[in-house]
């Protein structure tokens, strides 16, 4: 990857963006497709939505979620402590003793989540999962009056873990679920920029999905496309999965094809003979039901859309350390737009 698509994809990787709070990445999203679509605009749940050849057949939508999980300042003490809530989906035994940072128009805010420290639990304590409410957050200001003066209760709050890479083309940061997908998206306009292809193709940064799919729901009524691919992170496999009941997901592997009742079954075909005709090297994914990503919602929309979810294999979803391969994230790039490119206006999903 060129280095300075590297160095925009750190920028977008390391902007806070919680559901309900993404303005951020939505403004670095948004500046670099200006220099890229034919047309860049934002709806009113925020949503951004980028055009190429807007007025071609068929109408495709491409769809990554650019929120993460994230916190919410809900109570300040007069102590100066900070009770929050969740955004989102958390295993709550990894959030004490993280470093996060609160985001206010004001400032930004760093602190520490707390609890009880070990030697002053009982043996019985120490076998209970926490509860949120038991939680704090520790700014070093133990003044809630002077802390009130920096922050507002609704404040956003992430972890304060960014970008960095581990070794070749392995990468970690927080947010890859799913700003890497958003990243995806924007990339394949770049990649079919300038080339020939009938479709009109509208590639979306989709807002609020790790609280139900929302911005999806909204953008997908929209467009009204015809065919869509939902771009999103899986489940690698690990030393935690087991391999009966998730499959078997390499990381480096290639892009992660779902197949089930979720997607058209023209549109897998399709998207599996361009895999085999450009020798992209791909996986296939087993989803027996709706799945909980945009492809769901998107497939729904209307009268209904020609649905599929590539995904980019990942390491530790929902945490701080969530790792990647940068050669999934370019072949996932390639595959989408060479099917976009395979598309013309007699192109059919109807089944």
């Amino acid at each position: 990857m060129k280095k300075q698509t590297l160095n925009y994809l750190e920028q977008l990787l390391n902007e806070p963006s919680p559901s309900g709070y993404e303005d951020k990445a939505r403004n670095v999203w948004r500046k670099e497709m200006k220099n890229v679509a034919d047309s860049v605009k934002g709806d009113t749940h925020g949503n951004s939505i980028a055009a190429l050849n807007g007025k071609g057949t068929p109408r495709v939508m491409l769809a990554g979620h650019i929120d993460e999980i994230g916190f919410q300042v809900n109570y300040i003490s007069d102590e100066g402590y900070i009770y929050f809530q969740p955004i989102g989906g958390f295993d709550i035994q990894l959030v004490p003793g993280r470093r996060v940072i609160i985001h206010n128009k004001k400032a930004q805010i760093k602190g520490v989540i707390g609890k009880k420290a070990v030697h002053l639990t009982t043996a019985e304590e120490r076998k209970k999962v926490p509860v949120f409410h038991d939680l704090w957050i520790d700014t070093g200001i133990n003044d809630g009056k002077k802390l009130k003066k920096l922050i507002d209760v609704g404040d956003p709050i992430t972890y304060a873990e960014g970008f960095e890479h581990l070794h070749d083309q392995v990468y970690v940061a927080r947010g890859v679920d799913d700003r890497i997908g958003a990243f995806v998206v924007g990339e394949v306009l770049k990649y079919i920029k300038g080339k020939k292809f009938d479709a009109a193709v509208f590639a979306v940064a989709t807002v609020q999905e790790e609280i139900g799919l929302r911005g999806a729901t909204t953008s997908a009524f929209g467009i009204n496309p015809d065919l869509a691919f939902a771009v999103d992170v899986t489940f690698a496999s690990s030393p935690a999965t087991n391999k009966k009941q998730n499959g078997e997901i390499d990381l480096g592997g290639g892009p992660v094809v779902s197949r089930g009742p979720n997607f058209n079954p023209k549109l897998f075909d399709l998207v599996v003979a361009t895999a085999k005709k450009k020798k992209i090297k791909i996986q296939l994914e087993a989803a027996n039901r709706g799945t909980g990503t945009d492809a769901n919602v998107i497939q729904l929309s209307r009268a209904g859309v020609a649905a599929s979810l590539i995904s980019i294999p990942n390491r530790y979803m929902h945490t701080p350390v969530e790792v990647f391969n940068m050669t999934d994230v370019e072949n996932t790039i390639k595959l989408i737009a060479e099917t976009i490119m395979a598309l013309n206006s007699k192109s059919s999903f109807v089944i």
